[in-house]
């Protein structure tokens, strides 16, 4: 790039227009690259412009001044472009930051966005939308990122309205899943030198909003998968979740390949997690292996449950847990909450559950913590001498 920009050349042109006026613009050759949008240009308009056959003194004055500003900013850009005769270093890094910072920032939101797939794809596609909709259709330089206007933006994120239901605002968490995306970029951003602060280090993200995790105790679960289930592939998968924290998302995916054994330690799993794209190694117990050897085929390729379809969840799901003479609101993934529950109430620290599950932050694993606290509240009033 650096030797195309020093043999570029800038020349001023004319361009006819309506009204019987001349639009200056530059012309370079060869094309440069434009801050904005990356691409490479042969012109730049400078929305100053000439009278083709002026009528007066006064249009006559307004061309010279005109076309003496617009001949400076030729100089100027020609001798930006051979900034490595012209300037000094000190002065090539502060036109440097200059150009990147006349960059789009929310371009660069969408780089990042286009980077993701699946359903993560579809939470940032729709994260966009809320941050263009607060922009109210324009576009923001990086030199216009300010920790003023992503706090505002957290304002907005949580009065927005519901894009599905538009009579309702988005769920409070739904808010923070958006704000996070928009964190991230701003993260990467300063990263990659585009933001010269921190900004994202200043903004406090939004609290999360503690939501009913229901869950099943040791005997509910002894007693489910000891209740005959419409379906073995899902009592299958069920109790492997149970068994390992897995969502249901990771277990739909998991591959033969993913499987190791250590000898003298046992199984384990490493996989990417699709929810958050993090590689985890966990180890699972033997209990647990079993399931998968169940479903071993004569050469182990592919995915472990092959014969799984989410609608045989769906279905079968309910009419298990109604059998069982289970009330609570079960769903599939209530058999994560159900590992992460089982295993602090029996023991094991905080940071080894956190680790297992997966957590990017200790603060989530906590919540379960406070669901044993509870439990334990309840047990202490069941027992009265009045």
């Amino acid at each position: 790039m650096q030797e195309i920009m020093k043999k570029t050349n800038v020349t001023l042109r004319k361009k006819k227009i309506a009204n019987g006026k001349l639009s200056l613009y530059l012309d370079f050759y060869p094309p440069i690259q434009n801050a904005e949008t990356n691409e490479l240009t042969r012109r730049e308009f400078l929305k100053l412009y000439l009278f083709d056959k002026p009528k007066d003194q006064l249009e006559k004055i307004a061309n010279t001044e005109s076309l003496q500003t617009a001949q400076l900013i030729q100089i100027r850009r020609q001798n930006e472009l051979r900034k490595d005769d012209v300037y000094n270093e000190f002065e090539k890094e502060q036109l440097e930051i200059q150009r990147i910072s006349r960059g789009s920032f929310l371009e660069y939101f969408k780089k990042i966005r286009d980077k993701k797939v699946g359903k993560n794809r579809l939470i940032w596609d729709t994260a966009i939308v809320h941050f263009e909709a607060f922009l109210k259709g324009n576009d923001l330089t990086f030199k216009e990122v300010t920790v003023t206007l992503i706090e505002d933006y957290k304002e907005y994120l949580l009065k927005a309205k519901n894009r599905k239901n538009n009579s309702s605002t988005i769920a409070r968490n739904t808010a923070l899943s958006y704000h996070n995306k928009l964190k991230t970029t701003l993260k990467n951003a300063y990263k990659e030198q585009k933001l010269r602060t921190d900004i994202n280090a200043g903004i406090d993200s939004i609290k999360e909003q503690e939501s009913q995790r229901n869950f099943l105790t040791l005997k509910e679960a002894k007693k489910l998968f000891s209740t005959p289930c419409p379906k073995r592939i899902v009592h299958q998968i069920s109790k492997f979740s149970v068994l390992t924290g897995l969502r249901y998302s990771d277990i739909a995916k998991l591959t033969w390949e993913e499987i190791m054994f250590i000898e003298d330690d046992g199984y384990y799993i490493r996989f990417k997690q699709k929810k958050t794209e993090g590689l985890q190694t966990i180890p699972i117990s033997n209990e647990a292996y079993e399931i998968l050897a169940e479903k071993a085929q004569p050469v182990k390729t592919g995915k472990v449950f092959f014969d799984l379809k989410k609608w045989d969840v769906d279905r079968a799901l309910p009419v298990w847990i109604a059998r069982a003479g289970i009330v609570k609101h079960i769903t599939f993934h209530c058999f994560r909450h159900t590992y992460a529950t089982l295993q602090i109430a029996s023991g094991t620290d905080i940071f080894t559950v956190s680790k297992m599950m997966g957590h990017k932050s200790i603060k989530t694993t906590q919540i379960y913590t406070k669901i044993i606290d509870e439990k334990k509240r309840e047990a202490s009033q069941r027992i009265t001498l009045k």
